[in-house]
């Protein structure tokens, strides 16, 4: 049980030890940074709650095939669609909630993504987390459990995920023939998060793009530099990534150059910008022009 999934030793213990000592809650919230597992754990964790052998290691009980080929109708997995979860999918949980289990004498249902709940979906889900029929149980997965109701937090287990240690998710990243090789600012912008880590290496190339363009604010004139930056203005969706990116950069840079650090100011006001839905490309003109003035006004002072 959780043997191939990194990190969180200490929440995999607490389960293994609700499982052992038949302790399982009606209800949890599992929360903390995305990508580091904690869907994984509950799914797992799921899997031996329906077992009909939970002692047994490794089982292939009717509950187990069923559960590992995604047909074990005592579970579910509910996630966002259009990036919320709605009251309907709420009450449809709920439907089937009330109909007692078939293969195994427990139910578990997963809410991914729940801090995407509407407020009514919450509110409904509310009447089933304060009245819970004895064979079920509710897990919450989401980044920030201040998101959901306080009413919703109060009638949970909590367990918060802490970030798996960078030199396993560069391990993991090697082991896995993902890369041969990670860079130290990669690793650092992952915060910890192996999804986060091969999410930037997916776009590899953009990556080094934004490092390039750091690198060379110093001695290129505006025009190459924002030649050279095509394509994060093609990238709106990964620039909260992109702008983390560099502000690591260019604190890195800065220990050679101090005028960067300077560029980290800009790079933070980029952010509040886009955060108030100024426009995209005006807001990275912007930035290329502050950041490439600020790294060559010691320049032209000289």
């Amino acid at each position: 049980m959780f043997e191939n999934i990194l990190g969180n030793e200490r929440n995999k213990e607490i389960l293994k030890k609700t499982i052992e000592l038949s302790q399982i809650s009606h209800s949890y919230i599992f929360w903390g940074t995305e990508g580091i597992g904690k869907k994984l754990i509950a799914m797992e964790f799921a899997k031996k709650i329906l077992c009909l052998n939970e002692k047994k290691e490794n089982c292939n009980c009717k509950s187990c095939i069923e559960f590992n080929s995604n047909n074990n109708p005592d579970f579910s997995l509910i996630g966002a669609n259009d990036e919320k979860i709605k009251i309907e999918q709420i009450r449809e949980m709920q439907r089937k909630i009330a109909e007692k289990p078939i293969i195994s004498d427990k139910k578990v249902y997963i809410i991914n993504d729940a801090d995407k709940m509407t407020t009514e979906a919450q509110n409904c889900l509310l009447k089933t987390l304060e009245e819970p029929p004895e064979y079920i149980t509710i897990i919450l997965i989401c980044p920030n459990e201040n998101n959901l109701l306080s009413t919703i937090k109060s009638r949970c287990t909590r367990i918060y995920f802490e970030p798996i240690e960078i030199k396993n998710v560069k391990k993991y990243i090697i082991d896995n023939h993902i890369a041969e090789n990670v860079n130290e600012e990669v690793l650092e912008l992952s915060q910890g998060s192996i999804g986060k880590a091969l999410k930037i290496l997916e776009h590899q190339g953009l990556y080094e793009n934004v490092e390039k363009i750091l690198e060379h604010l110093s001695d290129r004139d505006l025009i190459d530099i924002i030649s050279m930056s095509e394509e994060i203005y093609k990238s709106k969706e990964e620039i909260s990534s992109i702008l983390e990116y560099m502000n690591v950069l260019a604190l890195k840079l800065s220990k050679n150059n101090i005028t960067y650090i300077n560029c980290i100011d800009k790079i933070e006001e980029t952010k509040k910008r886009l955060k108030a839905n100024s426009n995209y490309d005006m807001c990275i003109d912007n930035l290329l022009f502050n950041m490439w003035e600020e790294v060559n006004e010691k320049n032209n002072r000289s």
